[in-house]
């Protein structure tokens, strides 16, 4: 595989060197119990007398939940702050196997174990994909407002407190070391009143708020361009669902969405069918409307039981950081093109993010600096820059025309392609290839897609 030269994401500035530092090597408390971290903590940084670091994470999805557990486990004194505790995202719910095992996620929490997918064109095409799983490997599909609430739980275990509240500004101090001041809503889920507000100290702030994130409007972390997701949950009859037991749908083509997929991936009593869009939003209802069509025949007489629409990023800010404020999960970007995937994503940096505050206060016992906080960005541009501007070549490439997305669908048929886009997806590393299957499918690539720019030039002579 050729090399990829590695660049950080647009507007961040290199870590000046800490030449004036100590290495410490300490347990940090979690489920994983033979890892061990690094503790770098700055001799100029401050201890924290009387109490431990305080940090707040605004947001209470994956990338929160996972901050917040890691934070509260290594000594932070943590607070997570989540308006919707039920909250449903329009989201595909597919989380790779990895996953399941680093984040020590109960299967009784997964509703379905997809080992087969269809990859439909738009001339309607299907390729069988899934042929090189093995026996145990699957994609996990789950509902958000269960996996988002079994991650809030676990951090409330771990000792984080949980606010029910709605974030809404924040005071950046004018002095070093001073505290950030978070100004919220606090709501009360028995009482069902309009709120109180109320504010809080901390000492750093991870945003974990989405897409529209306050946290990265205080920082002025910049805009970027986003897609809008909209899904509808369908309660089809058991018959129906019976062929979606263990099978997903992914469908390519301009009806469904000129630069995404429509897709409709099975849950525990129900089917997810959505789509999403960057350049047309204006017409993604009509979108939608095109995927249930193409899926017509094995989810009509079916029952909408719940409509969802969200903004989803399409690259990562121009700032991630600021201070003692880092973003995390869709505040930050991380959505990968192509695939839409971005729940593992959210999820490992949160941990990644916590875990640099962790190492950078030994612990909660010093405040930290922007330095600290800096280590989670490299460490996660050098791990995924090259996966994101992977996705994002095949998204211009396979995604530009539906002469294109049928070479696509093509190419997808292929035991090679199959094995090495599973293998990545699964276990979130680059698979290795083989020199002599790569060399063939760079011909057959070369192939497919002279066979759509012939098929395109034929199109274009019928509508003169």
């Amino acid at each position: 595989m050729a090399s990829i030269a590695l660049k950080t994401f647009t507007g961040l500035r290199q870590s000046s060197p800490e030449n004036n530092s100590i290495t410490l090597s300490k347990s940090l408390p979690s489920t994983q119990p033979h890892r061990r971290l690094r503790i770098n903590a700055s001799k100029s940084s401050p201890r924290v007398t009387g109490r431990n670091l305080r940090v707040a994470v605004v947001g209470g999805g994956p990338a929160g939940g996972a901050a917040a557990e890691t934070l509260a486990k290594g000594g932070i004194e943590t607070f997570l702050i989540e308006r919707k505790m039920d909250n449903c995202k329009p989201c595909g719910g597919a989380i790779p196997l990895c996953m399941v095992g680093e984040f020590d996620l109960p299967l009784d929490i997964i509703d379905r174990k997809v080992t087969k997918m269809k990859m439909i064109s738009p001339s309607n095409v299907a390729v069988d994909i899934g042929q090189t799983l093995k026996p145990h490997e699957y994609i996990g599909m789950v509902r958000r407002e269960v996996l988002d609430a079994y991650l809030r739980d676990r951090a409330a275990e771990a000792g984080a407190s949980v606010l029910n509240g709605l974030f809404l500004k924040m005071d950046i101090p004018k002095d070093a070391n001073a505290p950030y001041v978070l100004h919220y809503t606090a709501y009360d889920s028995k009482t069902k009143g309009a709120g109180e507000k109320r504010t809080l100290e901390v000492d750093a702030v991870i945003g974990a708020d989405g897409a529209n994130s306050r946290v990265a409007k205080s920082i002025n972390a910049g805009d970027y361009e986003y897609a809008i997701a909209f899904q509808e949950r369908i309660k089809i009859s058991d018959d129906k669902m019976k062929y979606y037991e263990n099978l997903a749908e992914m469908y390519v083509g301009d009806d469904v969405s000129p630069d995404f997929y429509g897709w409709v991936f099975p849950k525990c009593d129900h089917v997810a069918v959505g789509t999403g869009t960057v350049t047309h939003k204006a017409d993604i209802k009509k979108f939608q409307l095109a995927t249930r069509l193409r899926a017509d025949s094995k989810i009509t007489g079916g029952k909408i039981i719940r409509v969802e629409a969200h903004p989803i990023p399409e690259h990562p800010r121009p700032r991630r950081l600021q201070d003692r404020v880092a973003l995390v999960g869709d505040a930050a970007g991380y959505v990968t093109k192509c695939s839409g995937e971005g729940i593992y994503f959210a999820a490992k940096s949160g941990r990644m993010c916590a875990e640099s505050i962790v190492e950078g206060s030994e612990n909660g016992k010093r405040m930290v600096e922007e330095s600290d906080l800096r280590k989670y960005l490299e460490k996660w541009d050098k791990t995924y820059w090259p996966t994101y501007k992977v996705l994002d070549i095949l998204q211009k490439v396979f995604y530009r025309s539906n002469p294109a997305r049928e070479a696509f669908v093509e190419m997808c048929a292929d035991e090679y392609v199959q094995k090495m886009t599973f293998d990545s997806y699964l276990y979130k590393k680059v698979a290795p290839g083989n020199p002599i299957e790569d060399l063939k499918l760079a011909v057959n690539t070369i192939g497919s897609l002279m066979r759509a720019n012939a098929l395109r030039r034929e199109m274009d002579k019928l509508s003169v």
